[in-house]
């Protein structure tokens, strides 16, 4: 008899864990809901947005290529698409005035990707300052005004990017959503990718001429998130009235 009223404490002591660890994930979900436009950050406050409260923003990155960013602002053009926001390589924008002028008059909004696509985690402080003030550079002598929004090059970054762009007045963007459609896995899966989006997602696509499929894609893609009554906006529409949670980066 005692030895079976020791087993039924242990299984309740291990049943009350279980349940407390249950308690304790819903909870945190519970707070991941209830705040909005969730951003990467250092503790004392720089931060990267990666996604927001409403709506949905379609980004573009741009750092090399002739072939597939012309197509791209066609297809959006003819969808009715307004409101996208380009991510442009200062190196890249130099060789293609034309159509970043495009970009422009399009109304879209046009984000830093850098001037060298290079990888800023690789880089120190001072080099990155300086690719960020040479992309400065390349777009005021295009006339491109009034730039708000920076991007990693590769996407990737660290705490320094993220002061570092503060000390410029900009907004570090992530996404919430990858297409991977750089890797042309398919136009199916590219817009399977895309439509796990909901409100607040910021999408990664990419108008360079490594990602073959991504005009192919957009009609489709475009389609599924209008069936979920998601309006396109810029990423600076979308973060403009948002509230914030933070999540420490390193």
């Amino acid at each position: 008899m005692n030895f079976f009223w020791v087993l039924s404490a242990q299984s309740i002591k291990r049943y009350a864990i279980v349940l407390l660890a249950a308690l304790f994930a819903a909870w945190f979900l519970f707070l991941q809901n209830i705040l909005h436009a969730p951003v990467f950050s250092t503790p004392d406050g720089p931060k990267a947005v990666y996604k927001g409260e409403k709506n949905i923003a379609l980004t573009f990155n741009i750092g090399w290529g002739d072939k597939q960013a012309s197509p791209i602002l066609e297809t959006l053009k003819n969808e009715k698409i307004t409101s996208a926001t380009f991510f442009l390589s200062g190196s890249w924008a130099e060789r293609h005035p034309e159509i970043v002028e495009t970009i422009v008059k399009e109304g879209y909004e046009i984000g830093i990707l850098g001037y060298a696509y290079v990888d800023y985690t690789d880089l120190d402080d001072e080099e990155i300052i300086k690719d960020i003030s040479k992309a400065q550079e390349a777009f005021k002598k295009l006339n491109v005004k009034d730039i708000k929004l920076l991007r990693a090059p590769t996407g990737h970054f660290d705490k320094r990017l993220l002061k570092i762009g503060e000390r410029f007045g900009y907004t570090v963007v992530h996404w919430s959503i990858d297409s991977k459609d750089w890797t042309n896995p398919g136009v199916n899966t590219i817009v399977q990718n895309i439509n796990k989006a909901n409100k607040g997602d910021i999408v990664l696509m990419h108008a360079s001429d490594s990602a073959k499929q991504t005009n192919k894609a957009l009609p489709e893609l475009i389609q599924e998130l209008r069936s979920k009554d998601l309006n396109f906006v810029t990423v600076s529409e979308m973060i403009s009235n948002s509230t914030t949670k933070h999540e420490e980066i390193q």
